[in-house]
């Protein structure tokens, strides 16, 4: 069973050198692929003034933020939640950069974020599939064909939303399929491309496993990919 978090923060600005803060958490846990609606989100009091040019992104005021909690009170909670997880995150030097600022300012010791959990870099993985290219979040939504258009400001749990399904979408995710073509996106209207499609939970669904001959045809198949094209993403 893996459990992999999809994480996004927002802050006070771009720096915690410069003495920023997170001001939101939003995480979304995904088990086996699927999306079990365990969430973890909190808005912060950071304690400091926030930049106008990050409020203009994120949209979250200081007048917002002065009666929420602040990370000590609600650190051993995330550390809990996403111990032994795979974290997901899009340019995670950044957000791993201020998690681990917001953890050493704590009285009580606690160790790098990395410690507790593995961390993958969708942007790592998006600039090797597709050097040269754009490879925002908004123009990996664009690339995969996933709805974002309800998305006026950036925050943490929306983006950690968006990006489990571009993450499910990079690493061939289930899809829908469709007759003549059309793909039903699940709110009405139907289109050519692909959507991501999320298994309602509580369904009883088998889960099927690779035989011993398949799983050795699998990795003769990736070593002669490899062999060919000198690379291979799957390995």
């Amino acid at each position: 069973m893996t459990r992999q978090i999809i994480l996004d923060t927002e802050t006070t600005g771009l720096d915690p050198k410069e003495g920023h803060r997170i001001i939101e958490i939003g995480c979304v846990e995904m088990v086996s692929r699927r999306l079990t609606g365990n969430n973890f989100h909190f808005y912060l009091q950071p304690d400091r003034e926030i930049d106008a040019e990050a409020i203009e992104v994120h949209g979250i005021t200081n007048e917002f933020l002065a009666d929420k909690p602040r990370f000590k009170d609600i650190a051993a909670e995330f550390i809990a939640y996403l111990t032994g997880a795979e974290l997901i995150i899009h340019n995670a030097p950044f957000d791993i950069g201020f998690l681990n600022y917001e953890l050493a300012q704590l009285t009580e010791p606690y160790q790098a974020l990395t410690d507790y959990c593995t961390v993958a870099d969708t942007l790592v993985m998006a600039r090797q599939m597709y050097p040269g290219q754009r490879n925002s979040l908004d123009a990996l939504c664009r690339r995969y064909e996933i709805d974002n258009g309800h998305r006026t400001l950036h925050g943490a749990l929306l983006d950690a939303e968006i990006l489990a399904d571009v993450y499910l979408a990079m690493t061939g995710g289930q899809v829908s399929l469709q007759l003549g073509g059309e793909v039903d996106d699940g709110r009405g209207s139907r289109g050519t491309g692909a959507a991501i499609r999320r298994i309602a939970a509580g369904l009883n669904l088998p889960i099927l496993c690779a035989t011993t001959e398949e799983l050795t045809a699998h990795n003769e198949r990736l070593a002669a990919i490899q062999k060919s094209a000198g690379k291979c993403l799957w390995i």
